[in-house]
């Protein structure tokens, strides 16, 4: 049985503790959260062991307890020195929430530590592990529509709607070292956009070439925004790949998801035919059950396929995502984000934000 350390309980740990519920594999034993009473409020309501330990200080829990997994659901800011710290405590798996870390060098300390210490380091991306996503993955690996040639991203933000994010998570967020840190930091493409940065270069199991970004500003987000980049092309494609992101605002608008008021909608065009995956992060909402708004549409050889059997419920990706990394922890499977992928993925996204500063094109090549 695996012994599993969760660092932080806040609103992110309601939907990662989820693939731990129950598990045969792998146990919580042990959690950490500045305010304690807030983890015991996390341990009655999702039935947890009564003899879980609770600790206020992540280096103290660290330091007793003989871990295999460790949680790391804490702020961007504190990501590389928690992960460091556990690492040389020896910790045989350490799973990182989204963005990796703030900067390439925080990447680079944070992958030497785990290398050093054998320590397995895995960045959490439920977005790519939603049924409906790894179906459409599935897919475009098995050549169903061809060689991809470009993808496009739609990121649609409402005013209201999902979870209540609490005011200490959005004082964090106010400070551009601490998102990204451009001169008004980047909320939205370091921190939202993070999920649609991953997808894109999991899709066409390409890296990126060069990257074009602009950004306006509304209340404090780097939004409306626009991204466009073309990949690196390691192998021969028939035309060259390339692609864009749209973040748009709706701010009157309350979407109807569970957990953020954010959706998204990708299209890639190949060269048999054209995918259309309809919805992410409010996936199960009433439109999923229309026809036209399946979670896939394929249109292909004349022909329109829907694909719609799937659990229509975004929780359901962290729930894979917790499973697929207690393999990794296993020796069974390979992380779908190791630290070495996440770090590609990084250098893509803050390369994004540099090019909105500068406003012009940027190489990735500009980032060692």
């Amino acid at each position: 049985m695996l012994k599993v350390g969760i660092i932080g309980t806040g609103v992110i740990f309601d939907l990662n503790v989820l693939g731990y519920l129950n598990n045969k594999d792998a146990k919580i034993t042990c959690l950490c959260n500045r305010t304690s009473e807030k983890a015991k409020r996390k341990i009655k309501q999702f039935d947890l062991d009564k003899n879980i330990r609770i600790y206020s200080d992540y280096k103290e829990m660290l330091d007793k307890e003989e871990l295999d997994i460790v949680e790391i659901l804490l702020p961007h800011h504190l990501h590389a020195e928690v992960t460091i710290y556990a690492a040389g405590k020896g910790v045989k798996a350490i799973s990182v929430q989204k963005p990796m870390a703030l900067t390439l060098t925080e990447a680079d300390k944070m992958i030497k530590a785990c290398k050093d210490s054998g320590s397995i380091l895995s960045i959490y991306e439920n977005f790519l592990f939603t049924p409906h996503v790894l179906k459409a993955k599935e897919l475009i690996d098995l050549d169903y529509i061809g060689d991809p040639s470009s993808i496009r991203i739609k990121i649609a933000m409402g005013g209201t709607g999902g979870w209540n994010t609490p005011s200490s998570a959005n004082k964090w967020r106010e400070d551009p070292k601490m998102i990204g840190g451009a001169k008004m930091g980047s909320p939205v493409l370091l921190d939202n956009g993070w999920h649609a940065f991953a997808l894109a270069r999991w899709f066409f199991d390409e890296d990126i070439e060069k990257v074009f970004a602009w950004t306006d500003n509304f209340k404090g987000l780097d939004a409306p925004a626009y991204v466009m980049f073309k990949y690196m092309q390691s192998r021969e494609h028939l035309v060259p790949q390339y692609g864009h992101m749209e973040f748009s605002l709706m701010p009157e608008m309350k979407l109807p998801s569970k957990y953020y008021s954010t959706d998204e909608f990708v299209e890639v065009i190949a060269s048999r035919g054209i995918m259309k995956i309809n919805q992410g992060t409010s996936i199960g909402n009433p439109m999923s059950n229309s026809a036209i708004f399946a979670p896939i549409v394929i249109i292909r050889d004349g022909k329109v396929e829907t694909y719609n059997e799937f659990e229509n419920d975004w929780k359901q990706s962290f729930i894979n995502a917790t499973k697929h990394f207690i393999e990794v922890v296993k020796g069974n499977k390979k992380p779908i984000l190791s630290g070495e992928q996440a770090k590609s993925n990084l250098r893509f996204n803050l390369a994004a934000i540099r090019s909105s500063e500068l406003g012009r094109e940027v190489s990735l090549k500009e980032f060692p």
